[in-house]
């Protein structure tokens, strides 16, 4: 299989930047980040505890944001067991993953044991607290944060509490871990703790040297402010998009970062030259007339992102349905006939489906539990390649996944890893007139409802007059049998007001 040929560009203007990450010509991740909504994952507060719920064994912390964060128990004990080493490639997004899913530390593969400390005698209602951010707010829920800190480097994530050196195990070679171990072992600070991340691997002494001491400096700036800074203060801050992009997806795997401004083109150029020199010959400057993701077909692959219906080369499609909690993904042939028996159909659709689902979960960051149906296969062979194939491709996913085998009905259940906001919630809003349901009324069904008010109104020996959208004053005309009726019996006539701002389903008898 040939190497994925990977390519990221940088489109920014002063109210938004989107950075979209190519393999092989097509978008496989988009991150959007605007000012009044700056990522705050990584983010160090000095905080004030709101309120401890001995129930759940959690507290809501206020930091300063638009909401209460939100403390696990488990995210303040101190660990007897091992961290999960991985999470370190995926600073800052999980800077370090402590959060287990629902409740433990050290999900995935880390292991942790607690002490059987209760949250009531660790915090009390009004007490400060250091915290940092490791789930960004969605929907209603505020940040998840950690009172464990964890500052991501280039080469290194430091970890103030650690106390130990890690190495990432997706550096594979033995020996290159145990070069790397021994560097660290033999220059960091006592008490302090670090992990190495994947892309350290060939990293020389001074690299290492140069990170730690930066995050060393970082810290103990950050460990400072916590006695004199207001409650509730930012300590520190995260950096922006384009930074963090050069920090964590900037590698030699990847072929070019190009940027579209000039100013940020010289930031990120400044970054590179401090801490990744070898890999500045791969920044460009785009400078073409026509905006870079129209230029490179991004623009429309991101309006692609955005529809629930994504067709299939075969002819057959899927229907993706995003819910709070919940996203059902449904497998369909449509045109798709096939050229055999249906048997064979059915497997190929559904082989060809996974590849898409998988693109479309990395891409649209969809998280929390997912439902595929896939079409009904009878014999348990096809069922089996099909599941081997989803969990194969998932492989290749960055997030933390958990797949269960696929139902004799051809049902899979998984959860992925929910990091960030999905993409729909990041550029779309509630639609005002179903209010995210994805229907409403229809015309005679507003109608039958204004005829029910209007009798009520009538046996009251009123006079009504009818507020209604102008779709709806236009079908009473088409019908008028609807309100004739009651004028007929009741010997009143209605006054139909249309109203442009009503929308279809919203009337007003006055």
């Amino acid at each position: 299989m040939r190497d994925k040929k990977t390519e990221i560009f940088i489109n920014s203007n002063p109210f938004e930047t989107r950075v979209a990450i190519t393999e092989n010509g097509s978008l496989a991740e988009l991150y959007v980040e605007r000012p009044e909504g700056r990522k705050v994952t990584g983010n160090v507060y000095k905080g004030r505890v709101a309120r401890v719920l001995p129930g759940m064994q959690s507290a809501f912390i206020n930091v300063g944001l638009a909401r209460t964060a939100f403390l696990h128990v488990s995210d303040i004990q101190e660990t007897l067991d091992d961290v999960d080493e991985q999470a370190a490639d995926k600073a800052p997004e999980n800077v370090i993953d402590r959060t287990g899913g629902r409740g433990g530390r050290g999900g995935g593969r880390g292991r942790g044991r607690y002490k059987a400390l209760r949250i009531q005698d660790i915090l009390k209602d009004g007490q400060d607290i250091m915290v940092q951010v490791t789930k960004e707010p969605m929907g209603s829920k505020g940040a998840r944060v950690s009172s464990y800190i964890s500052l991501a480097g280039r080469y290194l994530v430091f970890m103030p509490s650690y106390d130990r050196v890690a190495v990432s195990r997706k550096i594979s070679s033995e020996k290159e871990r145990r070069r790397l171990k021994k560097i660290m072992q033999g220059m960091r600070p006592d008490g302090y703790g670090f992990i190495i991340r994947t892309v350290c691997e060939g990293a020389s002494e001074e690299d290492l040297k140069t990170d730690m001491e930066y995050l060393v400096r970082l810290w103990k700036s950050i460990d400072s402010q916590k006695e004199t800074a207001p409650t509730p203060s930012l300590l520190h801050e995260e950096l922006d998009l384009s930074l963090r992009t050069a920090r964590d997806k900037f590698s030699s795997s990847v072929k070019r970062l190009v940027l579209d401004r000039e100013d940020e083109f010289e930031k990120v150029r400044n970054f590179t030259r401090e801490v990744m020199p070898a890999l500045q010959k791969r920044l460009e400057l785009y400078e073409g007339a026509e905006g870079i993701f129209e230029r490179y077909g991004i623009e429309i692959e991101i309006d692609a992102a955005l529809d629930n219906k994504i067709w299939l080369r075969s002819g057959g499609f899927l229907i993706i349905d995003q819910m709070e909690a919940l996203t059902a993904i449904d497998v369909n042939t449509g045109k798709y006939v096939g050229k055999k028996d249906s048997e064979h159909t059915i497997v190929k659709t559904n082989l060809e489906a996974v590849d898409v689902i998988v693109k479309n979960l990395r891409l649209r960051n969809i998280g929390g539990i997912i439902v595929i149906d896939f079409i009904d296969m009878a014999k348990a062979p096809d069922r089996d390649k099909v599941y081997n194939a989803l969990r194969e491709a998932l492989k290749a996913d960055g997030a933390r996944t958990n797949i269960l085998r696929i139902s004799d009905l051809g049902i899979v259940e998984m959860t992925r890893k929910r990091l960030r906001n999905n993409l729909i919630q990041s550029l779309c809003k509630t639609c005002p007139t179903c209010d995210g349901v994805g229907f409403i009324k229809s015309e005679h069904t507003v109608m039958m409802d204004i005829y029910k008010a209007l009798l009520r109104d009538f046996i009251g020996k009123r006079t009504p007059a009818l507020y209604c959208s102008p779709l709806i004053a236009e079908k009473l005309k088409e019908t008028p049998a609807i309100l004739g009726d009651l004028e007929d019996r009741f010997g009143k006539k209605v006054s139909v007001i249309p109203v442009e701002r009503f929308q279809q389903d919203r009337f007003e008898v006055v």
